[in-house]
């Protein structure tokens, strides 16, 4: 069926203006006409929902996201079908990406990043009580709201635990960039995989990039598991640094051992707040400039070379 404003879906959910638009599908504003109320809609593309495994990841979150009642996560309220086109009804949250802001800003001042990451751990940790591990935590997925209140989105690609893998053999799921090393593995997903992408999120608020960037996803995802994480520079506060070291440790086991221990802990850092340094550019920092604080070596096997057709990102 043709989408456009005005459309009404399921018979009470009125489009009214375009939000956003990814490879799946499209994000409405819209209003319940029965509640009153705006909500926001995402409709599933027309060859998305003739893929089989899209439309299971697209029910997939659905089901999870529904199912998890928390202040810091977007809730869904409705799911339908309307002539073959799928739809999921939200909680409209009127905030931007963290993504939008960090290529706005380049850097976070650090009190901010401990709050954002806080709210997101507290999502997270309901999520998890629940047996449900969200696998596609980035920037993109967090909206903040004012006063950097935190709405974790787009379950899309979450797994529960008595949900069977939408992956074939040889896939995993999630965006490269802030994949775990044991995802890009092709082992399960935990809670420490999620809390490994806060790390990587952590990183690029307090640097302005990625830890690890690559020409494909399979040569990022090769880096997660080999290579060193970059060091931080100097100006990051001896709190945050270990904070991102734990974070991003190789081995899941030695991180923060679940996301509501991680909340208690950002929430008891005193991490400095206030304008963040000017960052010009990202070249080579010179050689008379003060050594940077260094990570801790990986813990992988310098050896291991995963499939070529292993991660593929979304």
């Amino acid at each position: 069926m043709s989408i456009h404003a005005g459309t009404t879906l399921g018979g009470r959910y009125v489009l009214k203006s375009l939000l956003a638009v990814g490879g799946m599908g499209e994000v409405w504003r819209g209003e319940d006409s029965e509640l009153g109320r705006p909500v926001a809609v995402k409709v599933l593309k027309k060859e998305a929902a003739a893929n089989s495994t899209f439309l299971k990841r697209f029910r997939n979150e659905a089901r999870n996201a529904a199912s998890l009642l928390h202040d810091n996560i977007a809730q869904v309220f409705d799911y339908g079908d309307q002539e073959g086109t799928p739809y999921l009804v939200m909680e409209l949250v009127e905030g931007e990406p963290l993504s939008t802001i960090i290529e706005r800003e380049r850097v976070l001042p650090e009190r901010r990043i401990g709050m954002i990451l806080a709210h997101t751990s507290r999502g997270l940790a309901v999520a998890h009580e629940a047996g449900i591990m969200h696998r596609d935590i980035k920037p993109g997925n967090l909206i903040v709201r004012d006063g950097d209140h935190v709405k974790v989105t787009d379950f899309g690609v979450s797994r529960s635990h008595d949900q069977t893998t939408l992956t074939q053999t040889g896939m995993v799921m999630g965006t490269a960039q802030y994949l775990a090393p044991e995802m890009a593995l092709g082992k399960p997903a935990t809670p420490a995989s999620d809390l490994y992408a806060l790390g990587i999120i952590a990183y690029e608020c307090v640097v302005g990039k990625r830890p690890f960037t690559a020409a494909t996803a399979v040569d990022i995802a090769i880096a997660h598991v080999n290579e060193d994480v970059p060091p931080l520079p100097d100006r990051v506060s001896g709190p945050m640094a270990q904070l991102i070291t734990d974070l991003l440790e190789k081995n899941p086991r030695k991180r923060p051992r679940n996301a509501t221990a991680l909340a208690e802990r950002i929430e008891g850092l005193d991490l400095p707040d206030g304008a963040v340094m000017p960052v010009p550019s990202l070249d080579p920092e010179p050689d008379n400039a003060p050594p940077p604080r260094r990570m801790p070596p990986s813990v992988a096997p310098k050896s291991f070379r995963p499939r070529p057709d292993v991660p593929r990102a979304r």
